[in-house]
């Protein structure tokens, strides 16, 4: 079973770009960059898959130092003519085991660029420490993340309400058949293997082994990258214990009621936050382009998939009888969701989104989620209370020169006209939660098509 990823667009453009280079796809384990890739080739005539775990693969690295050797070798074991070089793919998958081939990358471009060159891995980080010559400006990255609610509905062949979902703005009549297919997702998440288990079997019981699996491999992965005994008990600390601390605000300093230091778990922190496995979230102070995070205050943890965190804090079976799932452990489920969405929409770039914060002695203000749009940042608040609630929306509000305001919630569609505290009229889009994927087009809409009366 193969999943239609949004990202499929881009590897198109790429296909047919003239000054295409090597493509680097990145992501971290068990996303589906493999099944994308082979998915993918069929759109060739030839195509070559190496997995450089593999020794036999590795060998032809391993032998030769040019690139005009090793692309002759491979077209002779693979009974491909030369000529056909324009009509080949080259995969070479989990590229982080050989160093050298991640550098031989800038030659596949200077010296052979009529070879179309995708290698995928996961923690691409750690490996190009040992790369001696990196090639800058000699290829061309995209990011792949766990299947979004859009991703889901393709996976689920619900052609219907996906086509509903891409219409902007949503239909009443499609809430509620959207409402109840997001809340499956939001349980089970959205890990391709996760996924293809579930639309097999239709039962929760069956997905705790995969689970478990899937988060086995990563605590291996990044421990294999760890330097000495220390580095390798603060990652398994972290990783037994982080899931606790979903969608809080976190402390370095003795993280997770351990006696490990800042300095300690800030760097397994930012090992964890470079395999994407564990990505820290830091707010930002400002109300206008450009958005800076800023380091010096406490971040958010946000995990690569949601349904491993139900997972891990055996929720699922109690989500399942919920109506409203914005109550799930504390709140803190669906704005780590939405989160997850907005960041699956990252293909070309590795930017993250950023919450804002107002600390002050007396009082403090947090909005969950902002977003740059043109000349605009524009606050989000994820949440099921009244708008008459949303005091730290209000005070972002009454910071900037535009009246755009976003809510996330378990209700439908609308657009109003409100007030903050102080009197600043405002428009509040409320949104349901299975738009995530969908925001930056909500926000296009809104923005184009709404004003304040009065203007």
């Amino acid at each position: 079973m193969n999943f239609e990823r949004h990202i499929g667009s881009h590897l198109v453009k790429w296909k047919e770009d003239t000054n295409r280079k090597p493509l680097v796809i990145r992501g971290a384990r068990q996303v589906g960059k493999t099944t994308l890739v082979i998915d993918f080739a069929k759109k060739y005539k030839n195509s070559i898959f190496l997995n450089l775990e593999k020794a036999a693969d590795r060998k032809v690295f391993e032998e030769y130092d040019d690139v005009e050797t090793i692309v002759e070798a491979l077209f002779l074991t693979n009974n491909i003519p030369t000529g056909d070089i324009n009509a080949t793919l080259l995969f070479i998958d989990e590229i982080q085991e050989l160093p050298k081939a991640i550098q031989l990358l800038r030659y596949f471009y200077e010296d052979k660029p009529q070879l179309h060159v995708i290698a995928a891995g996961s923690l691409l980080e750690f490996a190009i420490k040992d790369v001696k010559s990196f090639p800058v400006g000699r290829i061309e990255y995209l990011y792949l993340y766990p299947l979004n609610f859009a991703e889901y509905l393709k996976a689920l062949e619900h052609e219907t309400a996906f086509d509903q979902l891409n219409s902007i703005p949503i239909k009443p009549f499609a809430h509620t058949t959207l409402m109840d297919l997001f809340h499956r997702y939001a349980i089970i998440g959205g890990m391709p293997e996760i996924v293809k288990a579930d639309l097999k079997t239709k039962s929760l019981a069956d997905l705790p082994k995969v689970y478990e699996s899937i988060w086995g491999t990563y605590r291996n992965d990044v421990e294999k990258y760890t330097s000495n005994a220390t580095e390798r008990r603060v990652i398994k600390h972290i990783m037994a214990v982080a899931h606790l601390y979903v969608d809080e605000r976190i402390k370095f300093q003795n993280f997770g009621n351990s006696n490990y230091r800042s300095r300690e778990v800030g760097e397994a922190m930012r090992n964890l936050d470079d395999a994407k496995i564990i990505q820290l979230i830091y707010p930002t102070t400002d109300t206008e382009n450009p958005v800076k995070s800023n380091l010096k205050k406490s971040p958010r943890l946000q995990f690569l998939d949601t349904g491993l965190i139900n997972h891990a804090l055996g929720i699922q079976a109690q989500m399942l009888g919920m109506e409203d799932l914005s109550n799930s452990f504390k709140g803190a489920i669906i704005p780590h969701l939405i989160t997850q969405e907005l960041i699956s929409l990252n293909t070309i770039t590795n930017a993250k989104p950023n919450f804002w914060v107002r600390e002050k002695n007396q009082s403090s203000s947090e909005v969950d989620l902002v977003y740059s749009y043109k000349d605009k940042v524009i606050p989000i608040e994820i949440k099921s209370g009244a708008k008459g609630t949303l005091k730290s929306l209000h005070q972002f509000i009454e910071r900037v020169n535009h009246p755009y305001a976003i809510r996330i919630y378990g209700g439908k569609f609308n657009i109003e006209e409100s007030k903050t505290t102080d009197g600043t009229p405002f428009l509040l889009m409320n949104l349901p939660y299975y738009v995530g994927s969908q925001l930056p087009k909500y926000i296009d809409y809104f923005v184009e098509n709404y004003s304040l009366k009065n203007n």
